[in-house]
């Protein structure tokens, strides 16, 4: 199967956009400019952008997947675009092609947009145009990055980084993410939220929103007593949850469990709840209108106050600026295949008073994970 992509000669009044393109690529990312730069967008009264898909040669290139694109489009093309997207490269290890560093060396100059999706990082990278400056990329190339270009300050934990001229983002899907981000700073958020329903994705996450970096909840084994006492708070995050408790459901003293939840997961048994608790009140802050304290008692923090630091810093946000990010949805119903969104019950009834809450004492922070 080969696939021939049209070009689109960067003339008119449209903003153009040059992505680059080469032998070995996993399509996904290209994939995703494309959709995003390069669907006809009839329903805005404004200009679209003008996207051409560029490669070194035109010679078709093998795809992962076993199909061939070809397009007749060179990387003069690509520096001379308005922006310019690096959606990978195909080996982290291997060097740069000076043809595609000369590329991105002439756009910059020119004062092009420099975009990179996942790996396409280390052609940036290459080119010199991330020196001195914060990049991300996918958590799993972060430390080779930082290794292979010391001058650039990698940022491993966040979906993409925006330094002005040159913006980056972390692995894949995240890439979507940074490209609604160009789009919303393009045209306003009520284009870039009308291109997210179509694309039949979230309208907005902040690009320090944490990446998300494996995270184990296994499969709860017979003898597996710390999956079984992960899994058993996850359907209690409203309740307090104790080290002492979660020890005693895996059958295990308290020493020898915080042990071996550490081997096995990599973290703390608080860290680890802290992070779930902040994942399921996502759910409760999209769909819903509850106070912030009252979505904080949901999910188990003693307090709003609590409960925005380990947002904060978890997600690198507040939770009332993600809830804004959806406020032009309409969304208090729950959407085709989505089920109106609880936690344990726990927004079922009303809380108590913030002040009665707050009012309570908080147990020790060495023997609880009862934030």
């Amino acid at each position: 199967m080969q696939i021939e992509m049209p070009a689109y000669p960067p003339t008119g009044p449209r903003h153009t956009v040059g992505v680059l393109a080469y032998a070995g690529m996993a399509p996904f990312e290209l994939s995703c400019v494309v959709e995003v730069f390069g669907l006809p967008r009839p329903e805005f009264d404004r200009p679209w952008y003008a996207l051409s898909v560029c490669a070194e040669r035109p010679d078709p290139m093998p795809m992962v997947g076993g199909f061939t694109v070809s397009t007749p489009t060179g990387l003069d093309v690509l520096a001379a675009s308005d922006t310019v997207v690096v959606p990978g490269v195909p080996d982290v290890r291997g060097a740069v092609p000076d043809a595609v560093v000369e590329a991105l060396r002439s756009a910059y100059a020119r004062g092009a947009r420099i975009v990179s999706i996942c790996s396409g990082a280390f052609a940036l990278a290459a080119a010199g145009l991330l020196d001195g400056s914060e990049a991300t990329t996918h958590w799993r190339y972060a430390g080779l990055l930082a290794e292979r270009y010391p001058k650039i300050t990698v940022t491993p934990d966040v979906l993409y980084a925006d330094n002005g001229q040159v913006l980056t983002s972390a692995g894949s899907a995240a890439g979507l993410d940074l490209l609604l981000y160009i789009v919303r700073k393009d045209h306003g958020a009520a284009v870039a939220n009308a291109v997210a329903r179509r694309l039949v994705l979230p309208p907005h996450r902040d690009g320090g929103q944490a990446q998300f970096i494996e995270v184990g909840v296994r499969d709860v084994a017979d003898g597996d007593g710390v999956a079984r006492a992960m899994a058993w708070a996850l359907e209690n995050l409203s309740a307090p949850v104790t080290v002492a408790g979660l020890a005693a459901r895996a059958h295990m003293a308290e020493r020898t469990f915080l042990r071996t939840f550490s081997r096995q997961t990599g973290t703390s048994p608080i860290r680890w709840l802290i992070e779930r608790r902040v994942q399921a009140s996502l759910a409760l802050l999209e769909g819903g209108d509850a106070p912030i304290d009252q979505v904080a008692a949901a999910v188990g923090f003693d307090s709003a106050v609590t409960f925005r630091h380990h947002f904060g810093r978890s997600m690198r946000t507040s939770p009332s600026a993600y809830r804004k990010t959806f406020a032009s949805r309409t969304p208090r119903e729950p959407g085709p295949g989505r089920e109106a969104q609880t936690v344990s019950g726990a927004l079922a009834e009303p809380r108590a008073e913030p002040e009665k809450r707050r009012s309570r004492p908080r147990p020790e922070t060495r023997r609880t994970i009862s934030p």
